[in-house]
Order: C-alpha cells, then structure tokens, then sequence
C-alpha cells in the first residue's frame, strides 16, 4: 500500500440509499484529509466536487491507492476483483445483510479509514482462486475468485451429470445440481449452505462441496489447496450448466469440456481493526451462543 494515501476509489451500488448516505458523508471526509476521491466513470454518481476522479472501473485496481467497497460481501468480492491483480488493499464498509468480509460499521467508518490512510489497520492476505474454462483443447475462458467457483445447472430443472478429478486421479461420478469449490475465505458462503464445513480462513486449502447431491453419501470433502480440481460434465438429455466466480458468470458449461480450478499466485489484502478477531465474527453473525444466554 503507497503512503500517504493519495487516491482512494470508492466501489459499491451509489443507486442504493444506504451505500449512498455512507459515500456522501466519506467524500468530503476524505478530500478534507487530502485525498483524492476515485469512482468509476460508469456510475450515474452526480458529484463533481474538486479532487473527485472518474475512470474506467476496470483501471481502478492501477491508478488506486487503497480501496473502500462501501455495501455487502458481494461488493466486497466485486472490488477483489478489480484490485486482485494489482496488490492494492481492501476495506469492506457493511451497509450489507450479513458481512462476514465487510467487516467496518457504518458507525465505525471515519476512525477506521482515517486509521488505514495513515496505515493504522492490520493487512489480511487472502488467497485466490484461478478458474480456466477448456473446450475443444483449448482454454476459453479464465478468471480468479476470492470466495469460490461454482458449476451449477442453468435453465433447467433437470440434474447435472459430472465428474471430479484431483490432481490427475478420479474422485467420484455425481449426480446433483453442481459443485462448490470454494477457498478457505469462501468456505462460510455457498459452500457453508452446502453442507461445507467452516475453515479458519489462512489454512491452505479448498472445499469441494455437492449441491444438492441425488445420493446422501456425496458430501463435501477438504483438499490440500496444492491439488488441481477438474469438473467434466457428462453427457445427459437437456444439460445445460454455467460456471461463476465470486457470483460473476465465466461461461457455459457444456459436455465435454473441462473445468480447472487451482490456487493463483495472486493475492487480496484486506485491511482490519487492530484486535480483529475471526471467531468473535463468527459469534456475531452466526449467532453463536445466543439460545444458552437466553435460558
């Protein structure tokens, strides 16, 4: 992260009330600290106050140095995408439902920030997910994820047919609606409904978990995040599947071709409250406890 901050973007959904009562109180709270507001040139967002740059959303992740993703966890995942090939660090302000990434209060907002532009937060590294579509032996689409990658049907009400490979050896035949992959970060989305268990999000591995299996004793299982997965989809009447990362579509998924998923080499820093603490997190949005100290 460059210090002093200079250029900050800002990225969530402006149209949305609550995000904008967050960003236009934290616009002119940053310009009065010198710093120079960055949001993207394809949001309808009125200001044009002095120190407010417009750009392309997809340079964002070059030109910024920090980030503030202003909504829920899926603003949150949007902004790793933009900054995850560029090292630029991340701050998550919950305006949200759950926020197990957006962690920062509306009512913390100012300290927080005021704390990460002079580099008073403690850096997270979280790793990545790299997914790479193959059809006809070649690679047509690629992508990385902070949360997971997802093969699910599309359109249709019918199963799914496929296969998993690890690392080369064949793992099962399945029968279901698709298959979560999630990294260590995302194993308390999706993968979590599926089943999935929860894991401390810097142990180096993934989550392969069925959705919605058709035989009880498909479950998810823990990989080491050094392994390749492959998904081939099966032949089957009316197949029709697409795969996501972190909710964004990669591209359809049609039998024959291959789906790789492997660790990236890129990582996300996000940026914490001293004394973050990831169980106390879970506690609150999980509501651990919560019946016991009621009796």
């Amino acid at each position: 992260m460059a210090f002093p901050v200079r250029l900050c973007a800002l990225v969530g959904r402006f149209s949305d009330p609550r995000v904008a009562e967050s960003v236009n109180a934290l616009i002119p709270h940053l310009l009065s600290r010198q710093v120079q507001v960055l949001v993207s040139e394809e949001t309808s967002f009125a200001d044009n106050s002095p120190g407010i740059v417009r750009m392309p959303e997809k340079d964002i992740g070059a030109h910024a140095d920090l980030v503030i993703a202003i909504g829920g966890d899926g603003t949150l995942l949007y902004a790793a995408g933009l900054v995850a090939r560029h090292g630029v660090p991340l701050l998550g302000v919950n305006r949200g439902r759950l926020g197990f990434l957006t962690d920062v209060m509306p009512q913390e907002m100012f300290p927080c920030i005021d704390s990460a532009l002079r580099g008073g937060l403690e850096a997270d590294e979280r790793p990545l997910l790299s997914a790479h579509l193959h059809r006809g032996g070649g690679e047509v689409a690629t992508a990385l994820a902070l949360n997971d990658v997802v093969m699910q049907k599309l359109a249709t009400g019918r199963m799914l047919d496929f296969e998993t490979h690890l690392d080369g050896k064949f793992v099962n035949t399945h029968a279901g609606d698709g298959i979560v992959v999630a990294s260590a970060t995302g194993s308390t989305a999706y993968a979590l409904s599926c089943g999935g268990p929860i894991i401390e999000p810097h142990l180096d591995v993934l989550v392969m978990a069925p959705i919605c299996p058709h035989t009880l004793s498909d479950r998810p299982i823990v990989v080491s995040a050094r392994s390749e997965i492959e998904v081939k989809l099966l032949e089957r009447p009316e197949t029709r599947a697409q795969i996501t990362c972190d909710g964004s579509v990669l591209g359809e998924f049609e039998c024959g071709d291959r789906l790789l998923i492997r660790a990236a080499p890129e990582r996300v820093t996000l940026l914490h409250t001293p004394g973050y603490d990831y169980y106390r997190l879970l506690r609150s949005k999980l509501h651990w406890g919560r019946g016991s100290v009621e009796r």
